[in-house]
C-alpha cells in the first residue's frame, strides 16, 4: 500500500519532457498521483526483463495512446523488449496512434558507445551483473552557459528580449543602432552540468563503479543479506 516496484521520472531541466526509467506494474497510477503529465514522456529505459520492472509498460502505452498527445516514445533497453511490447499491444488488440522507437543497448554497453546525445544531454549505458542480462544509465547534462548579467546589457540600453537570449548563448549581435555587442562579455563562466545515474539489480561489479563516478545523484542496489543488516 505504501511502496510500488521500480520506475523513476527524471524530469529535464529547462523542459517539460520527461525520462521514464523501468515501469513496473503501477506506474501509471503513481504518474495519476503525481505532478507529471503521461504525455510529457519521450524516452523510457529499461534495465531489464524481469517483470518487476517491465509489466507496467503496455498498460502505461495503450494509455498514452488513448490519450490521443504523444508525437512518439523512444524505448531502450534489451533486444527482447521489442517482442514483448509488440506481442502484448497486439494480443490486446491495442493500436498506438503514435510511433515506437525501439533501441537495442547490448552493442552500446559492450563498446562503450554513446546511446543518446542531443545539444543539451548525453546518455551511456552500462552491463550490470544480474541473473539475467541487465543494464545501468548515465545521464550527463551538458556544461550550461554562464549566468548572464542583466544589469550590464541594461546599462548599455541593450533592449531585452531575444537579443537578450543570443547574448546568453554567446553570440554576437548587432544593434539596429549598429552597435555590435559579443555574448562572451555578459556571461559569466559556464556552469557545469549534473549527472544522474540510475544502476539497479546488481551484485558489486567494476562497471557499475565507473558508470556512476562523479555522479551528483545515484539510484543504485541497495540489497543485504539479514547478517549484513546492523
Amino acid at each position: 500500500l505504501t511502496r510500488n516496484v521500480s520506475s523513476l521520472a527524471l524530469k529535464l531541466s529547462q523542459s517539460s519532457d520527461v525520462w521514464l526509467f523501468d515501469c513496473g506494474e503501477g506506474t501509471q497510477h503513481q504518474i495519476m498521483k503525481s505532478n507529471i503529465k503521461s504525455s510529457q514522456i519521450k524516452k523510457i529505459f529499461i534495465s531489464h526483463m524481469h517483470g518487476d520492472h517491465i509489466y507496467g509498460l503496455p498498460g502505461l502505452l495503450a494509455s498514452i495512446g488513448l490519450s490521443g498527445n504523444s508525437n512518439g516514445i523512444d524505448i531502450y533497453g534489451p533486444k527482447e523488449l521489442r517482442e514483448y511490447i509488440n506481442s502484448s499491444l497486439k494480443s490486446s488488440y491495442c493500436k498506438l496512434s503514435f510511433p515506437l522507437k525501439f533501441v537495442a543497448v547490448e552493442n552500446y554497453a559492450s563498446q562503450n558507445i554513446v546511446l543518446f546525445e542531443n545539444k543539451k544531454i548525453q546518455v551511456k549505458c552500462a552491463h550490470l551483473v544480474h541473473r539475467l542480462p541487465a543494464y545501468g544509465y548515465r545521464v550527463i547534462e551538458k556544461d550550461k552557459p554562464g549566468i548572464f548579467n542583466i544589469k550590464k546589457a541594461e546599462k548599455l540600453n541593450i533592449p531585452p528580449g531575444p537579443i537578450y537570449a543570443e547574448l546568453q548563448h554567446g553570440k554576437q549581435v548587432e544593434l539596429e543602432d549598429g552597435r555590435t555587442f559579443n555574448g562572451e562579455d555578459f556571461c559569466g563562466p559556464p556552469r557545469k552540468g549534473e549527472i544522474f545515474v540510475y544502476c539497479t539489480d546488481t551484485v558489486f561489479c567494476e562497471s557499475a563503479v565507473s558508470l556512476s563516478k562523479n555522479a551528483d545523484l545515484l539510484v543504485h542496489e541497495s540489497t543485504f543479506s539479514k547478517e549484513d543488516e546492523k
